[in-house]
């Protein structure tokens, strides 16, 4: 059951700008330095996050996800105090969902244990891979058996466990691909993330293409592969609740289902965004990208954000229909309406009657939804959508 907006669930996003390297598909906010000062960082966080409370007031905490970058990389201390101290600005309880992510190389996963120690109960295990070719394509520091190894050892310590696979890679075989999920539900881990390799503007994947030097599958056999994903998962038990996302019943990521519900979170560190919603509409909030920026910032008694701002009504209604319509479940229109003012089958006609003709969308009255073949084309069906919404 989705919650009200008037009553949403809250998380917070913590952004660990650093990694030990930068994969070459990766546009994500990462950064690679020699040397960290912990103890600045430390403050930065509690600085940051004392702030938001003060502004957006003590509200009980349902997730906490660490992100990055490699927040397996931070210091396990530093896990523990930032998690003390949103307990006692904004209370937490043993049910938070409380999710950090991590690399599977040797060295982070002997901290596993001690991360788990520091109030961790769900990890985010970026294996990306169980083939050595693969992985050293992806750029990827970790051997395949190093990838198995932290998997189990992962599933041992933590309560939950997530991890990620890229398909749809140069090259990559039908059958190839198909092994290589078997694998990787054969763990029993609780939730798998499945990505299709994208190319992002400024990575040195995307520059590889435009020179022709890499070159993606085409169409129709990314389009069976993704087939492949939702045949195997549906059979493992765990079916699609996302277009990317597969767990086991009950198992989803909460903390992404406040991104996907257009639910409320704060977002601290580099970078990191965050959505509020409030009596007079949704504040989008962004964090200064450098981290040297956002550290000298907050030092400095200013805040971590460069940006915050209420959402225009065409805005909050795309953003929904993107987010919302990611999801197996969809967009209640009751839910809808409270968040954006507008009625589903009212806005949308006549191209809801085109879309669910089409077989992209289904609409029962009450629920808005995309379907298998709607996922694949998401993008086009909400584009087209939205151009239907008046602000």
């Amino acid at each position: 059951m989705i919650a009200s907006i008037s009553n949403p669930k809250f998380g917070i996003y913590i952004h660990w700008p650093f990694c030990a390297s930068k994969c070459p598909y990766c546009d994500f906010n990462s950064h690679v330095r020699e040397s960290i000062d912990v103890s600045r960082w430390k403050q930065a966080y509690l600085k940051e996050l004392e702030s938001t409370a003060e502004k957006f007031g003590k509200r009980f905490v349902d997730t906490i996800f660490f992100g990055g970058g490699t927040p397996s990389l931070m210091e396990t201390f530093l896990v523990s105090d930032i998690l003390e101290y949103i307990e006692f600005k904004f209370g937490i309880s043993p049910d938070t969902e409380i999710t950090l992510e991590a690399n599977p190389s040797s060295a982070e996963a002997s901290k596993f244990r001690s991360i788990h120690g520091a109030g961790v109960n769900r990890l985010s295990l970026g294996i990306q891979s169980f083939d050595d070719r693969s992985l050293n394509f992806l750029g990827r520091a970790h051997s395949a058996q190093e990838g198995r190894v932290a998997l189990n050892s992962a599933i041992d310590i933590f309560p939950r466990v997530s991890l990620d696979l890229i398909y749809a890679l140069p090259d990559q075989t039908h059958l190839a691909w198909r092994n290589e999920l078997s694998e990787a539900l054969s763990f029993g881990a609780e939730h798998i993330s499945a990505y299709q390799l994208t190319l992002e503007k400024g990575t040195p994947f995307f520059h590889a293409a435009k020179q022709g030097k890499l070159v993606l599958p085409d169409e129709n056999t990314s389009t069976a592969h993704y087939e492949v994903t939702q045949e195997l998962c549906d059979k493992a038990g765990m079916s699609a609740y996302e277009i990317s996302n597969h767990c086991f019943p009950g198992q989803e990521s909460r903390h992404n289902l406040l991104y996907w519900r257009s639910r409320d979170w704060i977002g601290v560190g580099p970078g990191a965004h965050g959505r509020i919603n409030t009596s007079s509409g949704r504040i989008s909030t962004q964090q200064i990208q450098s981290p040297e920026s956002w550290l000298n910032a907050v030092e400095s008694g200013k805040s971590g954000k460069f940006l915050e701002e209420y959402l225009d009504k065409n805005s909050v209604c795309e953003e929904a229909l993107l987010m919302g319509l990611r999801l197996t479940e969809g967009i209640q229109d009751e839910w809808f309406h409270e968040l954006t003012g507008h009625d589903i089958e009212s806005t949308f006609a006549p191209s809801l009657f085109e879309l669910t003709t089409l077989g992209l969308l289904d609409w029962n009255g009450r629920r808005l939804c995309t379907t298998d073949s709607g996922r694949l084309v998401l993008e086009e069906v909400v584009r087209k959508l939205a151009l239907l919404v008046e602000v």
